[in-house]
């Protein structure tokens, strides 16, 4: 159902009304809050306002921060069955101006702060990511310091290590990132800053950092340029050390092959979570999922990968869990399975999903073996808002095998030796990637 908003002019309201009091009318209980120069009001709605949002705020904003390491931010307020789309994933502790609170049609319990990035841009996040504070103002127009350019020293034998740009702030300033390929470039915008940087060290242990620049954009927006000397890249995360916004970038592998790497095996779904049913012969997605996973556990293990099972029994794990997790261990990089499903009990096939550009040719590279296999495609999907997608730490891909709902494909799926099959075709596509990468 498509959402309808109201606006309720703070002007308005305020001239019925005197500073720091409260005023009941109806079912509207209306308080103005004054702190310096921050004015903010708060309103219950009353029955017959429809899908309105419930807080408003006038020339001033109210400071909010991010509570866990996983706040999202969107571009609206639009949604589907994997949420709403994703602009950033912030760190905890990042100051937020907020300008508003709403939600989506008749749910109100699922409410989002209205976040004030720059001048020309909006975003929205929910309210149970953020604390707000309305005795301190946002840190607008914050002046960037100086910047540091530098890599780590030791490297393993056997796992690539890290470059790092770390950029001096006054705050936890809110920022976006994005990937760009041919060449392969890291764009960062930190939002609420200001251009006061004068210089930028560089040194000589930084290894794949080519060159890091900058510019201010729009009012209130600077974007960080990291150039990167080979096109795949293998990863990144941005992340506050106090107020130094660091990005880190892990470097290749050493040696394009399989043996040392660390690669993490999702098996989709699990525990009360069962995913999809097959037609036929009722069998679980979750159960599936789990056989195909430790067929390629097996086969990467004699390749010579070091292989982290995300679930090795049928358990259930949270979205949230799994990526901390993967942040704690930092693979190489990711595979989830699946198995597809749809209302069409025509469509059929197998499909790769990916969300960032520059992990696309690990998605494409498995896609591509199942396609010289001669198993019918669904496609490769890009921008895909599936959760182990999300993570920009490290390559990822999300392998969705035949359609459980169609008879054709759960034929397929209940063989034995088509999820063997399965398996190696996952890790051809793997190794063909490992090599290729450059």
């Amino acid at each position: 159902m498509k959402s309808h908003q109201q606006t309720h002019n703070l002007s308005t309201v305020y001239s019925h009304i005197s500073k720091e009091s409260y005023c009941v009318s109806g079912n509207i209980l209306s308080q103005l809050i004054v702190s310096g120069l921050s004015l903010a009001l708060f309103l219950l709605p009353r029955p017959g306002w429809g899908q309105a949002p419930t807080y408003t705020t006038g020339d001033t904003v109210v400071l909010g921060h991010t509570r866990t390491k996983l706040t999202p931010l969107y571009y609206g307020l639009g949604t589907d069955r994997l949420g709403g789309a994703r602009m950033e994933t912030l760190d905890s502790g990042v100051v937020l101006a907020i300008t508003g609170q709403t939600w989506i049609g008749q749910d109100s319990t699922h409410k989002f702060w209205r976040v004030r990035l720059s001048p020309t841009l909006t975003a929205y996040t929910p309210t149970e990511h953020v604390i707000t504070d309305t005795l301190q103002r946002y840190p607008s127009h914050s002046l960037t310091g100086n910047w540091t350019v530098y890599g780590d020293t030791i490297r393993s034998k056997t796992r690539s290590k890290f470059d790092y740009v770390a950029v001096r702030l006054p705050a936890r300033l809110p920022y976006r990132s994005q990937q760009q390929i041919n060449p392969s470039k890291l764009i960062i915008d930190v939002f609420g800053a200001t251009v006061n940087t004068n210089w930028i060290t560089q040194r000589a242990t930084a290894q794949e950092i080519r060159n890091v620049w900058f510019e201010q954009i729009s009012d209130e927006t600077v974007r960080i340029y990291i150039d990167l000397k080979h096109n795949q890249s293998w990863g990144y995360s941005i992340y506050y050390l106090q107020n130094t916004l660091m990005i880190r970038l892990r470097r290749p592998p050493l040696k394009h092959h399989l043996r040392g790497m660390t690669i993490a095996v999702d098996a989709g779904h699990g525990g009360s979570n069962t995913g999809a049913r097959g037609e036929q012969s009722l069998r679980l997605e979750k159960d599936l999922t789990l056989d195909v996973a430790n067929r390629l556990k097996r086969l990467l293990g004699r390749a010579g990968a070091k292989v982290h099972m995300i679930r090795t029994t049928d358990t259930l794990i949270s979205s949230s869990d799994r990526i901390l997790a993967m942040r704690q261990l930092l693979p190489d990089l990711l595979v989830s399975i699946h198995f597809n499903s749809s209302a069409n009990p025509a469509v059929r096939g197998v499909s790769t999903y990916y969300k960032y550009i520059g992990f696309r040719p690990l998605s494409q590279s498995i896609l591509d073996a199942f396609r010289r296999k001669g198993v019918p495609e669904f496609g490769n999907v890009g921008h895909f808002n599936f959760f182990f997608n999300s993570p920009t730490d490290y390559p990822n891909a999300l392998v969705e095998g035949p359609f459980l709902s169609n008879l054709a494909d759960e034929t397929l799926i209940l063989d034995d030796r088509f999820r063997q099959q399965m398996a190696k075709t996952i890790r051809r596509g793997i190794r063909r990637f490992v090599a290729k990468s450059r």
